[in-house]
């Protein structure tokens, strides 16, 4: 900050004071006596009375320039003459200084950021986030003569520097290095590593007549030889260490009986062999050595660096992964971890759906899934379906199954080994899931976040999902029947059910499968088409009017009950047991119609009852309506609490208060469960899907709410060759509907030639919408497959009943 004075008055005169530049002001030439500066204050200016002593005729103005630090520069400038502003105060707020101030501004600002781009560019490279050079690292190419065209003798010092480092590899077999002709070392260090694999018992017997005393000892004598194996390496270290002078007086002795070998050493191998097994070589050339080298500290100095480099590739290798779990006694590791961060109390499709939300959204997340069954997670849909086409036993026996493309798989989600062990689990640095298989819950305290296994066993987490399904219901007249009867009952839910009926199957001439819903249809074809090929006698009895008789209207239903008879089942609608005895080892079923049947088997499919048994020990509310644990939107029970798959009652945005008990909604809910629990915070609104396959030849599929008591539209038209449950396999090579809808396009079955129905077949493929107040709340496919977003997307939008027969184009039904 300068600070100016100027003056050139005649007389006296105000003069502004410029703040910012702290000007003072004194007169230098004036014609007027001297007289002193009077301050004004209330303007802010400075009066000066011009003095008259030493009073000049020249028109000349003094500056006497300031700077902040002193007096820098006296200097008399001709302000009349002046052209520019340059050289004058620059008063406080004007433009001129505002616009200084900006520059200085702008300039620090760009120093600041020029310095902290440097900064941060040089330290990321130096955390090696990029380098500059654009070619191959050359630490990690090997360098080899030949490929830079050196010859033997040039190529000398590139063999020994390499030697060490081919020693840790090779092993003993770089011995021979020494042993070959001083002039020629190249061949002798490549040799091994060309005929490691091919021959290396040959090369340590190859040089047996000049200096191979190692390899010999170490076949005959192993305790020996030792030393003695170790005695020439250090030879082999020593030289390219050594200067070649020293290198070529050693070398002189074994010429002398080595010029006669070197033909026959390289023309053929085997004989060496022969000559090797005489001790006598050896034994001559190991006092040698060990009389003139007994330096063990270059044979200590050889060796210790071969291990090391070995120990350093296995632990960069094979234990850095392990080292936190190598170094722990499992013996005393408790069998359940005591706190995980994720806990899922079931082991069904939710739970897996869950998991794999989890494990998606935190990838080192430790998850531990506890089931009663002894069983990692599986798909149940097969156990009704593809399972009993099979005739393959093993694979039965495996539960391993065809799907109608021919395409094998295993009704396990995952293999066994995918799933980590419990105890290992907290040790798991990149995370893992673990099953707890044969072990339930019987408590879940919330606000402590504890669990309480069923052998007193506590566990702590951080997030909980219960995903318990449900149990299969049974007739009160079976349950009351005694065990008699119920030894020869089989309630149909997951594989040691599977199993049982498998194995009774094999001695019964009879069954009777009591139920009309999906499973018990699904049940009577499966059986029905394996009758066809054994001594095999299937009865189906339910209340209803017809198959299905509850989700689909009754002219479908009907029709559906006639196919299902043509599997060679004997269906029996419009019937209720009404007691159940064993007479001469059969169990008779006495019916509301007065009859009564005799057969070797029961099955009960009549539906699910939620496994809400936690709900009593927990403090956990259960919907009165519907069942279930009652959750909200985001399937969230208590806090940290989620409920998913058939036990979760949850409120749908689009459709209320709903209880669904399908595979596709335990994948659906599952899966948003996971994504909530890992923070995400979403509302249930996608749709979930359900399907259902009657044999290879008749199918559907099915979104929202599908009752047949609700008012039905019904748009058909005659099915082709290719609309059929098999067809859609084949094309898109998956059987569990619930993977291909996710990627599910507008037509994925191509389009085929109209197949000649049969007389009576009045409902080939059509879409059926299901009213309430008007409004679609739910939408079939019958034989129309892959379609399933469309319908997604009419149930959200909320299509009136106006015209469905346009809305139904929408699924191409009439296409050719």
């Amino acid at each position: 900050m300068y600070r100016c004075v100027v003056s050139s008055c005649q007389g006296r005169v105000p003069l502004r004071r410029f703040y910012g530049t702290g000007c003072h002001l004194r007169p230098s030439l004036s014609k007027q006596p001297s007289s002193t500066f009077l301050r004004n204050l209330r303007n802010n200016e400075l009066l000066g009375v011009c003095p008259q002593e030493n009073a000049s005729t020249a028109n000349m103005t003094l500056a006497r320039c300031m700077s902040g630090h002193g007096h820098k520069t006296d200097k008399e400038i001709d302000v009349q003459q002046k052209s520019r502003m340059d050289d004058l105060p620059v008063p406080q707020g004007s433009w001129q200084e505002s616009f200084h101030n900006l520059n200085r501004s702008n300039n620090i600002f760009l120093a600041v950021s020029s310095a902290f781009f440097v900064v941060t560019g040089f330290t990321m490279y130096k955390m090696n986030c990029f380098k500059w050079n654009s070619g191959p690292d050359i630490k990690s190419i090997p360098i080899k003569p030949e490929a830079i065209g050196l010859g033997a003798g040039t190529a000398a010092t590139v063999d020994s520097a390499e030697a060490v480092v081919e020693e840790s590899s090779v092993g003993p077999d770089l011995d021979v290095v020494p042993a070959e002709e001083p002039v020629a070392p190249t061949p002798a260090a490549e040799e091994p590593v060309a005929e490691e694999s091919a021959a290396p018992a040959e090369e340590p017997a190859a040089p047996a007549a000049e200096e191979p005393a190692a390899p010999a000892p170490v076949a005959e004598e192993p305790a020996a030889p030792a030393p003695v194996a170790e005695e020439p390496a250090a030879p082999a270290a020593e030289e390219p260490v050594a200067p070649a002078p020293a290198e070529e007086p050693a070398a002189p002795p074994p010429p002398e009986d080595t010029p006669p070998p070197p033909p026959p050493e390289d023309t053929p191998p085997p004989p060496p062999p022969e000559d090797t097994p005489p001790p006598p070589p050896p034994e001559e050339t190991p006092p040698p050595p060990a009389e003139d080298t007994p330096s063990s500290p270059p044979t200590t100095a050889a060796e210790p660096e071969t291990p090391k480099v070995e120990a350093t590739t296995r632990t960069a290798e094979n234990v850095a992964p392990e080292s936190k779990a190598t170094s722990i006694d499992w013996s005393q590791v408790p069998a359940i971890p005591a706190h995980v961060p994720y806990l899922l109390i079931g082991a069904g499709t939710a739970s897996f759906a869950a998991f794999r939300s989890i494990r998606s959204a935190d990838p080192k997340a430790q998850v531990l899934v506890v089931g009663e069954e002894n069983y990692i997670p599986y798909m149940r849909p097969p156990l009704s379906k593809e399972l009993w086409f099979s005739e393959d036993k093993s694979a039965v026996k495996n539960l391993k199954f065809k799907q109608w493309n021919g395409k094998e798989r295993s009704i396990f989600f995952e293999p066994e080994a995918f799933y980590v062990e419990p105890k290992k689990l907290p040790y798991q640095e990149n995370g893992g899931v673990s099953v707890l298989s044969g072990r339930k819950v019987v408590k879940l305290d919330a606000s402590k976040r504890q669990a309480y296994l069923d052998n007193g066993t506590v566990i702590k987490y951080d997030k909980c999902l219960i995903a318990t399904g449900g149990k299969p219901k049974n007739l009160p007249i079976l349950s009351k029947a005694g065990s008699d009867v119920a030894e020869k009952t089989t309630l149909f839910r997951n594989i040691d059910d599977f199993r049982s009926l498998d194995k009774h199957l094999e001695e019964a001439k009879s069954v009777a499968i009591i139920g009309g819903g999906f499973l018990g249809s699904e049940l009577a074809c499966a059986l029905g088409k394996k009758s066809q090929s054994h001594d095999l006698k299937v009865y189906q009895l339910f209340p209803e009017s017809g198959n299905m008789g509850k989700v689909l209207p009754e002219y479908l239903s009907l029709w559906t009950t006639s196919m299902v008879k043509s599997e060679g089942v004997d269906v029996q609608p419009g019937v209720s047991v009404q007691t159940a005895v064993l007479k001469d080892n059969k169990v008779s079923l006495e019916l509301n119609n007065g009859t009564s049947l005799d057969v070797d088997h029961v099955v009960v499919a009549v539906g699910l009852d939620p496994n809400t048994e936690l709900a009593k020990t927990s403090g956990l509310e259960v919907d009165d309506k519907f069942g279930g644990f009652r959750v909200n939107s985001e399937l969230e029970a208590r806090s940290n609490v989620w409920v998913a798959g058939d036990a979760a009652c949850f409120y749908d945005i689009k459709l209320g208060r709903r209880r669904v008990e399908h595979h596709d909604h335990a994948v659906v809910s599952g899966r948003l469960a996971g994504q909530n629990m890992a923070g995400a915070g979403k509302a249930y609104w996608h749709q979930s899907m359900f399907w259902s396959d009657l044999g290879p030849n008749v199918g559907y599929e099915a979104i929202g709410i599908v009752d047949s008591s609700l008012p039905t539209v019904g748009v058909f038209a005659k099915a082709t060759e290719k609309d059929t449950p098999q067809a859609v396999v084949e094309a898109t090579g998956e059987g569990l509907r619930s993977e291909t809808e996710e990627s599910a396009k507008p037509s994925m079955v191509p389009a085929a030639q109209l197949a000649t129905p049969d007389a009576d077949e009045n409902f080939g493929k059509g879409v059926i919408f299901y009213l309430r107040d008007k409004v679609v709340v739910g939408v079939l496919l019958w034989n129309v497959f892959n379609k399933m977003p469309i319908a997604r997307k009419v149930l959200k939008d909320g299509v009136e009943s106006e015209d469905l027969h346009e809305v139904a184009k929408l699924f191409n039904i009439h296409e050719t």
